[in-house]
């Protein structure tokens, strides 16, 4: 039971956000409602290598401003992308940053904005305690966010998620000045996304709504968000990968992204701590890491979890022996109807560094929302499980 004699907490919301198919067209007046004259647009060698990048920076010359891309940036970004897109930024005369791309792109173009002011290592703004207020918030380029994929929500975030590849694990770095002036989340841009791609990133979605939603704690804004994104996961997703140009479904998706990430200020939990390892080991996909370990971290917390899944379930209008049997049944069945696979097998991860994934899942900051605390034995028996199959 909480005591709301003592219960004290702190909300936050997203930033501004453009809505609609052929909202990218309105980058520039965005970006100067920011304060940029000469921004440096932040993605990866896969969407630098598409149309869709000329009409970014097209948009950006039709409206009188300058530009330049940087796209040296890693699915999982190391600290190397940062300081590299840091040289180009400050080399450019740059005043601020257009973070076009899936979470790699967004958040990569995050921090770089963050660190372009900054005169400390990038790791001590790490999202330990009050770390965030060694920085110098004047020294934060404006941002503005434009994803490419649903799934990340990152374009409503006030954080972004670097690899540490000295010790390969997965580091947020956090400041509330991190979060974009301005998302804008066009249907159109995300129409070119195969179908592997939405079928992953969508699940990454789904990921952030059901972990912030199972969170503990008291945030029933967050919750309602989170179920909300849940609904329109489960309406949309198939159609976006069964027809990319189904602007409706894509569209939904878009905005389930977002409320996922604005949700999972509640807290995230175990398929994170799970996948945050994996993916910087074996540098995995994020989202479809988190497709593969959702089952067995639904049947790791089932005790904690039961009521709120029996209220899901209602939501969702699944059926079964119970709210919980009825939710996993769908989980597992929209897994196979998109092609991910059951087991770790198919992200090529084997036994031999459980020991030590496991250690660092347990340390991992999501970890500590879980709703069933999780220790370094704990995931490594998931490990096991998310192997074998076994849910």
């Amino acid at each position: 039971m909480l005591d709301f004699a003592t219960l004290s907490t702190t909300w936050n919301y997203p930033t501004r956000v453009l809505f609609g198919a052929g909202s990218a067209g309105k980058l520039a007046e965005a970006c100067k409602a920011a304060g940029m004259t000469r921004p440096l647009v932040v993605t990866d060698p896969g969407i630098a290598k598409l149309p869709i990048l000329a009409d970014v920076t097209g948009a950006l010359e039709a409206g009188g401003l300058e530009s330049a891309v940087f796209s040296d940036v890693k699915p999982n970004p190391v600290a190397k992308n940062v300081s590299d897109g840091l040289e180009v930024f400050r080399a450019g005369g740059h005043d601020g940053v257009v973070a076009f791309g899936g979470g790699s792109g967004l958040d990569a173009g995050k921090v770089i904005a963050f660190m372009a002011g900054q005169t400390r290592p990038m790791w001590d703004f790490e999202d330990i305690g009050d770390w965030w207020t060694r920085a110098n918030p004047d020294g934060i380029a404006p941002i503005v966010a434009i994803p490419t994929t649903a799934g990340t929500g990152s374009e409503v975030g006030r954080a972004g998620v670097i690899t540490d590849e000295r010790t390969h694990t997965k580091k947020i770095i956090f400041h509330p000045k991190m979060m974009p002036s301005t998302a804008i989340l066009d249907p159109k841009v995300t129409a070119g996304l195969p179908k592997n791609m939405t079928a992953w990133t969508g699940f990454d979605a789904l990921a952030h709504c059901l972990e912030a939603y199972c969170a503990p704690g008291f945030h029933p804004m967050a919750e309602g968000i989170a179920v909300e994104g849940i609904r329109l996961v489960k309406e949309a997703l198939p159609k976006a990968v069964a027809d990319g140009n189904d602007l409706e479904a894509r569209g939904k998706m878009l905005v389930a992204s977002a409320m996922g990430a604005t949700a999972f200020q509640k807290g995230l939990g175990a398929i994170h701590s799970l996948s945050h390892p994996v993916g910087a080991i074996y540098d995995t996909h994020h989202g479809l890491t988190n497709a593969v370990f959702m089952p067995y971290v639904l049947a790791f917390n089932r005790e904690q979890i039961a009521q709120r899944m029996e209220r899901l379930s209602a939501w969702l209008g699944l059926t079964g022996t119970s709210g919980y049997d009825a939710f996993l049944t769908w989980v597992l069945r929209l897994r196979e109807d998109l092609g991910i696979p059951h087991t770790l097998d198919g992200l090529k991860v084997g036994a031999e560094r459980f020991e030590e994934m496991g250690k660092m899942a347990e340390a991992d900051p999501t970890a500590g929302s879980n709703p069933r605390k999780l220790s370094a034995a704990d995931a490594v028996g998931l490990f096991e499980n998310a192997l074998a199959g076994k849910v």
